[in-house]
C-alpha cells in the first residue's frame, strides 16, 4: 500500500517562500500607499461625494412583480389529443425562450400602446433626476418637439430597461418585475405583461393554426390527386400487363396449376398404356415360340392382361381351351399321345389358342391406338405447361413493377388520410386555442422603494473609489521616473547608495520642503541645499585672514561637518568616507573624482564637506576643483583667487604658490579659475601635463578629492579617466530623474566600472517615510536623539 510521507523541511520551505511573496506584496501596497495616499483619499472622497449626491437627487422606483408557470400538464394532454405539435415534455430551453419572448419588443409594444405610456413623462425622459438636469444644462440647444414615434421609440427603451424577467431555480416558474417611479404603475405595468404575453401566445398560437389549416388544406388536395394518380396508374398496368386478381390468386397462378395438372395426367396415361402394350406383346412374343399344351404361357399370361378378364371372347375361348386341354391330358394318359383323338384334340387346341392370340393382337393394336393418343396429350400438355409458365414468367417480372405502383399508391393514400386528421386537429384548435402559461402571483403596490439602493451605492462607491485610487496611485507611481529612495537608487543603478544626506539650510539645519501636501509634489524653486552653488560668495560664509591663502571659516551647509558634527548631515557624510576608506582608497589608489547627471544637484558642497571630513581625521587631503568649465566651488571658497589649477599645469606656479589652507582642518584647496569659458576643457583635463600633476598629488597627499563638472552637459568627466581612481555620483532628491541618470552612465562606462557608489542628496527626511517605510524609519528623530545627534 502506498503511503504519502510529509517532508516538513520542504513543507516549511515552501510555505517560508509563500510568506516572503506575501510579505513583499503588502510591503509594495504599504509603500504605494505612503506614497500616494493623498491622492488616494481624493479619489476616494470624490467618489464618495459623487455617490451621495446621485443618492440624494435620484428619484425613488419601486418594484412589482408578477408570476406567471409553464403548466407541462396541459400542454402534455393537448399533445395526447391530437398529433398537432406532438413532442417531448417542456425542456429548460424551451422556458428560456419564454424568458427572452416576455423581453421583446412585441410584448413592451403592446403594453406601452394599450396603457397608453408614451404620454408618462417618466417614460419620454420628462422625469426630474441629477442625470436628466445634467443632460438638459449641457444641451445648448433647445429641444424640439417630439413626433409621435420618437415618444414611442422612447417609452419602448425605458420600458424595456426597467423591465426585468427572471427564471426561478430551474423550474417552470417566470418573475416579471418592472421599477417605476410609482407604485400603482409598476404593479399595473407587471400584470400587463403577464396578460400581453398570454393575450400573445394565444394569437400565436391561433395564427399558427390557421396558417397551418391553409397549408394542410392545399395539401391535402395535392395529396389526394397523387393518390388518384398512383391508383390509375395501377389499374392501366394490370390491365395491359393481363393482371387478373381471382380471389386472392393470379389467373395465370391458377392456369398454370391446371396445366401442370393435366400434364402429370398425360404422363400417367401415357406410361400406363405403354406398359399394357409391353405386356401384350411380351406375351405374344413367347406363344409364337412354344407349342400348345395344357399349361401354355399364353393362356397362364391371360390373366395378367386387364383388358382379357372383361373380354367375352377370349374368356369363352380361354375355357374351352382350358377343357380340351384337360380332356387331351386325360385322354393322352389313357390312349397314349399318339391316339388320333388325341391328336385331334390338340389341333382343337392349337386353333383354340390361334384364335385367343389373333384376339389378343387386335387388343394390342387397340393398345397402340391408346398408346398414341395419350402421347399425343402428353406433348398437348407439356406445350400448354410451357407457355403458360412463359407467362407467368411476364407475369411476375410485370408484378415487380405492379407492387411498386401499389405501395405508391398506398403511401399517397396513407399520406392524404394523415392529413386530413391533421386538418381536422387544426381545425379544433383553431377554434379552441389554449395556452400553456398562467399567472399564478398577481402583482401588487409594493409599501417601499426598491432603489436607490443608499448602503449599496455608497458601498459600491467606496469599493470603485478605493479601486480608482489604487490604480491612479499605482499609474502615478510608475510614472513617477524621479529618485526618491536609496533602494530605488541601488534597483536601478545596480550599484551602492552609500549615504542619504538631508536637505539643510544655509545655517546647516534640516529642514523640509515645502509643496503641496494633496499629491505629494516637492517645491523645487527656491531651495537652499547642499549643493547650491551662488555666482557671489554666500552671505553665510565668514572669511579670516590668517596669512596668505587661507580659506575662510566655513559657517553654512558644508561647514556643518564642523559646526554641528552630530548632525544628520555629518553623519552622512562620515558614512560617505568610511565607504571611501574601505573600498575606494589605498595606497595606489587616492583620487575620488565627484560628479553629477546635472547641475545643482550638490557635488560641489558634498566634496567641500567630504574633503573637511578627511582632513579632520587627520588625513593630508587636497580638494580639487575640476569643473573647468564652472568652478563654482572656487568661487565659493576663495573669491579672491586669481590663479589655481590652470597655472599649475602650464608649470606658471607651483603647487605651494596655489594652494590655499583651512587653518582648523588642515585642508588643502587647489582653485581653478578661467577667465572666460573655453570649449577645449577636456582636453586639458586629458593631457599628459594634468596626469603629471596627479601623480604629484598622489605622492603628497593621502586623500584627494576631485570636484568634477556634471555629466549631462559636458564630456569633461570622460577625459578623467587617468585621473581619478574612483567615482562617486551625487543624486538630488525628488529632482534626478531615471532616465537621464542611467543614460549618462550608459553613455560613460569608465565611470560605471570605477563608480565606488552613490549618494542621494537633499532628502527631506520627513517626506521620504511615505515612499521608502523602512527609510523613514531608519532616520526617526527617535534614533538620533538617543545618542545625542541634533538636526
Amino acid at each position: 500500500m502506498l503511503q504519502t510521507r510529509f517532508n516538513p523541511p520542504l513543507d516549511r520551505g515552501l510555505r517560508g517562500g509563500e510568506i516572503l511573496s506575501i510579505n513583499a506584496g503588502l510591503d509594495a501596497a504599504r509603500t504605494l500607499i505612503a506614497r500616494q495616499y493623498p491622492l488616494m483619499i481624493l479619489v476616494v472622497f470624490v467618489c464618495l461625494s459623487l455617490a451621495a449626491i446621485y443618492v440624494l437627487t435620484a428619484p425613488k422606483l419601486y418594484t412589482a412583480t408578477a408570476g406567471l408557470v409553464i403548466d407541462s400538464r396541459k400542454v402534455q394532454t393537448l399533445q395526447q389529443q391530437g398529433s398537432m405539435g406532438a413532442g417531448g415534455p417542456i425542456d429548460s430551453a424551451m422556458v428560456d425562450s419564454q424568458v427572452e419572448i416576455l423581453k421583446s419588443e412585441t410584448i413592451a409594444r403592446a403594453v406601452v400602446k394599450d396603457l397608453r405610456l408614451a404620454d408618462l413623462p417618466e417614460f419620454t425622459g420628462g422625469s426630474p433626476g441629477l442625470l436628466a438636469s445634467v443632460s438638459n444644462l449641457l444641451s445648448f440647444s433647445p429641444r424640439a418637439q417630439r413626433s409621435e414615434y420618437e415618444r414611442l421609440r422612447a417609452a419602448l427603451g425605458y420600458f424595456q430597461r426597467q423591465l426585468a424577467i427572471r427564471r426561478v431555480g430551474l423550474s417552470y416558474v417566470i418573475e416579471i418585475s418592472f421599477q417605476s417611479e410609482s407604485p400603482n404603475d409598476a404593479a399595473r405595468i407587471a400584470n400587463a405583461v403577464a396578460e400581453a404575453y398570454i393575450v400573445d401566445s394565444l394569437e400565436a398560437k391561433y395564427q399558427a393554426s390557421r396558417r397551418a389549416a391553409a397549408w394542410l388544406q392545399d395539401r391535402m388536395k395535392e395529396l389526394r390527386e397523387q393518390a388518384s394518380t398512383a391508383e390509375r396508374a395501377v389499374a392501366d398496368f394490370r390491365a395491359k400487363n393481363n393482371i387478373v386478381d381471382a380471389g386472392g390468386r393470379l389467373l395465370t397462378d391458377q392456369q398454370l396449376a391446371e396445366v401442370n395438372s393435366a400434364a402429370t395426367i398425360a404422363r400417367t396415361q401415357r406410361a400406363e398404356a405403354e406398359a399394357r402394350l409391353a405386356r401384350i406383346s411380351s406375351i405374344l412374343e413367347v406363344d409364337d415360340r412354344t407349342e400348345p399344351t395344357v399349361s401354355s404361357p399364353l393362356i397362364e399370361s391371360l390373366a395378367t392382361v386387364t383388358d382379357t378378364l372383361s373380354n367375352p371372347v377370349i374368356v369363352k375361348l380361354r375355357q374351352q381351351y382350358l377343357e380340351l386341354a384337360g380332356r387331351a391330358s386325360d385322354w393322352s394318359t389313357r390312349f397314349g399321345p399318339t391316339h388320333l383323338a388325341v391328336v385331334n384334340l390338340r389341333n382343337q387346341m392349337r386353333e383354340i389358342r390361334r384364335s385367343i392370340a389373333d384376339e389378343l393382337r387386335r387388343i394390342a393394336e387397340t393398345y397402340k391406338s391408346d398408346l398414341a393418343i395419350a402421347k399425343a396429350r402428353e406433348e398437348a400438355a407439356q406445350k400448354s405447361l410451357t407457355d403458360t409458365i412463359a407467362i407467368s414468367n411476364d407475369t411476375s417480372q410485370a408484378q415487380i413493377v405492379l407492387r411498386d405502383l401499389e405501395s405508391n399508391a398506398q403511401s399517397a393514400r396513407a399520406l392524404a388520410d394523415n392529413f386530413l386528421q391533421l386538418y381536422m386537429v387544426s381545425v379544433q384548435q383553431q377554434s379552441f386555442p389554449i395556452t400553456e402559461a398562467r399567472v399564478i402571483t398577481e402583482a401588487s403596490q409594493p409599501l417601499g422603494p426598491s432603489a436607490p439602493k443608499k448602503s449599496l451605492i455608497l458601498a459600491a462607491a467606496l469599493v470603485g473609489g478605493a479601486i480608482l485610487a489604487g490604480l491612479l496611485g499605482f499609474l502615478r507611481n510608475s510614472l513617477d521616473r524621479i529618485f526618491r529612495t536609496a533602494s530605488q537608487v541601488e534597483s536601478v543603478l545596480q550599484t551602492t547608495c552609500l549615504a542619504t544626506i538631508p536637505l539643510i539650510d544655509k545655517s546647516g539645519s534640516a529642514v523640509k520642503r515645502a509643496g503641496n501636501a494633496l499629491f505629494g509634489l516637492v517645491g523645487l524653486k527656491g531651495r537652499a541645499s547642499a549643493g547650491t552653488a551662488p555666482s557671489k560668495p554666500p552671505q553665510g560664509r565668514v572669511f579670516r585672514t590668517v596669512g596668505e591663502r587661507q580659506l575662510s571659516v566655513p559657517v553654512g551647509i558644508a561647514g556643518a561637518v564642523v559646526n554641528s558634527p552630530l548632525s544628520r548631515f555629518s553623519e552622512a557624510i562620515r558614512s560617505i568616507k568610511m565607504a571611501a576608506d574601505l573600498g575606494g582608497f589605498d595606497s595606489t589608489k587616492k583620487v575620488l573624482a565627484l560628479t553629477s547627471s546635472l547641475p545643482n544637484e550638490g557635488k560641489s558642497t558634498i566634496s567641500e564637506a567630504l574633503a573637511r571630513t578627511s582632513a579632520q581625521a587627520g588625513l593630508r587631503t587636497l580638494l580639487v576643483d575640476g569643473d573647468l568649465r564652472n568652478p563654482s566651488l572656487s568661487r565659493t571658497l576663495t573669491p579672491s583667487a586669481t590663479e589655481g589649477l590652470i597655472e599649475f599645469v602650464l608649470g606658471k606656479k607651483t603647487l605651494a604658490d596655489l594652494v590655499w589652507i583651512d587653518p582648523d582642518t588642515k585642508l588643502h584647496f587647489l582653485p581653478c579659475l578661467v577667465p572666460s569659458q573655453f570649449a577645449n576643457s577636456s582636453d586639458v583635463l586629458a593631457s599628459a601635463q594634468m596626469e603629471k600633476a596627479f601623480q604629484l598629488f598622489r605622492e603628497r597627499y593621502d586623500r584627494i578629492f576631485l570636484d568634477l563638472s556634471p555629466l549631462a552637459p559636458v564630456v569633461d568627466v570622460r577625459a578623467t579617466g587617468r585621473l581619478a581612481d574612483s567615482y562617486l555620483l551625487v543624486i538630488e532628491w525628488s529632482r534626478a530623474k531615471i532616465d537621464v541618470v542611467d543614460r549618462v552612465l550608459n553613455e560613460t562606462p569608465l565611470l560605471r566600472q570605477r563608480l565606488l557608489g552613490a549618494v542621494l542628496n537633499k532628502v527631506d527626511i520627513a517626506a521620504i517615510s511615505r515612499h521608502d517605510t523602512y527609510q523613514g524609519d531608519y532616520y526617526n528623530n527617535k534614533y538620533y536623539q538617543r545618542y545625542g545627534y541634533v538636526e
